[in-house]
């Protein structure tokens, strides 16, 4: 029986179907400052053939900038199998395994990583059917929600140790992004160490509208799932986003999370995203930001958390007017 947490959605995709989808996890050193990124996507415009790219960032406090690279093979390189969830040329993601490179003109990018996790798939969307229907056009849920990475990342020589990093690996697939999105990752809070924090917000538009912001998240505390955010509480979630910080408000059934998120904008990486009907969003992220968060549940007392310099803050945007740096490399 196929270990694999989820399945890859594009062999199935009409041929005059567009269509994207990302598998991509995030580790980071335990006292933070520095951590990895890595991103495989396939790309599908109607009427053309599936397009696979390798992603990666390289972040490091103590450097002036992050080292970024990718890749992106031709069509008959990208596949996936009964024992992996995505290969791209040499590159693969596998149940517990991440190998590859991501060779380009800026960087030399190479690792062989190794991940676990005890905790159970995160399915961001509330209800199964939300992951068959037209709508939302985006789906995402995270097969590894909080994973612990060992192995070897090297960077033109470089090489860093991965042992015992915490990360995550996520998946999400669609017609079309989100016209703005936010996500957000934290594991290995100050005192306490078994809590991650996995989020993903989103604005889409109807006809000329863009509605409220409407997040899913969930906080993993004290052996409790905490579960946040749905479309029944868009109205008392709050969000306030920068390209290089943000504050947010998350409500559920039985707690508030409110939050804070943010790294200097020289630790940031930009790219651009692209959408199978060939529009673009611009997106910056960080998987070393700094993010505290305040938990209020009835009846208990009230809670500050702090994972420093290894959270993760992805936001896409369609102005272009930032100021963050974007890398010079066209989606797919």
């Amino acid at each position: 029986m196929s270990a694999l947490r989820s399945e890859p959605r594009w062999p199935s995709v009409g041929a005059d179907a567009g269509h994207y989808e990302s598998f991509y996890l995030k580790a980071c050193r335990p006292d933070g400052g520095l951590g990895v990124w890595i991103r495989h996507t396939v790309h599908k415009a109607p009427g053309r053939d599936s397009v696979g790219s390798v992603w990666f960032a390289l972040f490091d406090a103590q450097a002036a900038a992050p080292v970024a690279s990718k890749v992106t093979a031709a069509p008959e390189e990208l596949g996936t199998g009964p024992d992996h969830y995505i290969h791209v040329g040499a590159t693969r993601l596998a149940d517990g395994r991440a190998t590859g490179s991501a060779p380009s003109d800026l960087a030399h990018p190479r690792w062989e990583l190794e991940f676990s996790s005890r905790e159970p798939p995160y399915r961001h969307l509330p209800r199964e059917w939300m992951y068959r229907a037209p709508l939302p056009r985006t789906k995402l849920l995270s097969p590894y929600p909080n994973a612990m990475f060992r192995g070897t990342v090297t960077v033109d020589g470089r090489g860093v140790e991965v042992d015992g990093w915490p990360g995550m690996v996520g998946h999400n697939w669609g017609a079309q992004h989100a016209e703005r999105w936010i996500w957000l990752h934290g594991a290995t809070f100050s005192g306490h160490p078994d809590a991650w924090f996995d989020a993903a917000l989103g604005r889409i538009k109807v006809g000329p509208v863009t509605l409220p912001w409407i997040g899913n998240g969930r906080l993993h505390l004290d052996d409790e799932d905490l579960v946040l955010g749905g479309i029944e509480r868009a109205r008392s979630t709050r969000v306030h986003e920068a390209p290089d910080r943000c504050t947010f408000t998350l409500t559920g059934p039985s707690a508030t999370v409110r939050g804070e998120v943010g790294a200097r904008r020289e630790e940031f990486v930009g790219w651009i995203y692209a959408d199978p009907d060939g529009s673009e969003h611009n997106t910056v992220n960080c998987s070393i930001a700094t993010m505290t968060l305040t938990v209020e549940r009835a009846g208990r007392q009230t809670m500050s958390l702090t994972c420093e310099g290894g959270a993760a803050y992805e936001l896409g945007m369609r102005e272009r007017d930032h100021g963050m740096a974007i890398q010079p490399f066209t989606d797919p």
